[in-house]
């Protein structure tokens, strides 16, 4: 097996479930697809080849588990209008909806692809991608084979909002029957924004029980606009992540705590809709596990940077530099139930970021600077 020693590291963070070790003047191993060792630049082995880093920074690749990147059409206007003044609401997904349907293959394909390419580079190794902009049996399956092409993390969003001309008894009927026999095979995850305007918690409970039974896990857009049922629902079944996570009851910190299910705050939501940001300090304190997610869809957060968002995570809800860079890996990690991502440990897949920087405080320190050196993935150098 090929191997690649990663030398003269000036800060190596490792990440892992206690916060994630932190090893100066440190050296990492590689072979093939894996870390094969990692530790003190003093006590390296021997490889077949080496990679002098420079003094820099080196931390697990982001993992990004909460996107919309299969769409089409533009809504500057809709983000022009909230910077005036106006609400947002779950009613726009409609406008992006119309416009995916009518694009070709061709062209979703390629806008799924840009913004990949975008996420890589600012360091991005694993993404989750959602369907939801489709609504018909035939979109939202296209939808998830676009996605498929991409990344293994595939999400049925099917009970994203009601399309018009149905009825919202009929859609969900349709969600979690046909349309999700029809998705099934091509997804991981099943998910529900389950939020006024979109579903309630009877009909979200539904779609989301169907798919678990079809073998899906569970993920659910919860407590974005108001205190809901949504993250009760996601507790009460098991749900990998409750997401966005903005309004939370006592209860709903609790039952995150006790359950195990991970609270994805997406704080690039609240940047682009001048809305409050989540509490993290408060789910941090009752020991909830957090991960930190772009939301990069093209309404409510059109950005593909983790860097950027754990700028925003500092800096707004108040989570320390290695807080967030910890909730944009291992947390991220976890919430799409993963083991072999988000960390730098021997086992796990070798995806890495190399930060022109002594350290992952410059990525709040330096906000809107790109930071990213080399991004590795899979033991491959591919940004």
């Amino acid at each position: 097996m090929a191997s690649i020693l990663f030398d003269e590291i000036g800060l190596l963070y490792t990440g892992d479930q206690t916060g994630g070790e932190e090893i100066a003047s440190a050296a990492l191993v590689v072979e093939d697809e894996t870390v094969a060792w990692v530790g003190p630049a003093a006590s390296a082995p021997q490889a077949d080849r080496r990679v002098d880093v420079g003094g820099r920074c080196v931390l697990p690749g982001f993992v990004d588990s909460h996107a919309h990147l299969v769409f089409a059409g533009d809504r500057t206007a809709e983000f022009v209008a909230r910077m005036s003044g106006e609400q947002y609401g779950a009613g726009g997904i409609r406008t992006t909806v119309a416009a995916t349907r009518e694009a070709a293959d061709s062209v979703l394909a390629a806008r799924t692809a840009a913004l990949v390419t975008e996420m890589l580079a600012q360091g991005t190794t694993t993404v989750e991608i959602k369907s939801g902009y489709g609504l018909t049996e035939e979109d939202e399956r296209r939808s998830l084979e676009i996605a498929g092409a991409f990344t293994e993390e595939t999400t049925f969003l099917g009970a994203h909002v009601v399309p018009a001309g149905v009825s919202t008894d009929d859609y969900v009927r349709q969600v979690a029957g046909p349309m999700l026999a029809a998705c099934a095979p091509l997804a991981r995850w099943i998910d529900v924004f389950c939020e006024r305007g979109a579903f309630d918690g009877d009909q979200s409970r539904e779609i989301l029980s169907a798919g678990i039974a079809a073998g899906l896990g569970a993920r659910v857009h919860a407590a974005q606009f108001g205190v809901g049922p949504g993250v009760e629902i996601a507790c009460e079944l098991g749900a990998a992540s409750a997401d966005h996570c903005t309004h939370l009851s006592d209860d709903d910190v609790t039952a995150l705590a006790t359950s195990g299910v991970v609270a994805t705050l997406l704080p690039g939501a609240e940047f682009s809709t001048r809305s409050p940001y989540p509490d993290a300090r408060r789910l941090l304190a009752a020991g909830v596990t957090v991960a930190l997610a772009t939301d990069c869809n093209p309404g409510s957060s059109y950005t593909s940077s983790m860097p950027f968002c754990i700028a925003l995570a500092v800096r707004e809800m108040r989570m320390t530099p290695l807080e967030a860079v910890r909730a944009a890996t291992y947390g991220g990690a976890r919430a799409l139930r993963r083991d072999d991502i988000g960390v730098l440990r021997p086992g796990a897949r070798a995806d890495l970021v190399v930060l022109d920087a002594p350290s992952y405080v410059h990525l709040a320190y330096r906000p809107g600077v790109p930071l990213v050196h080399q991004v590795w993935r899979g033991g491959r150098k591919v940004a």
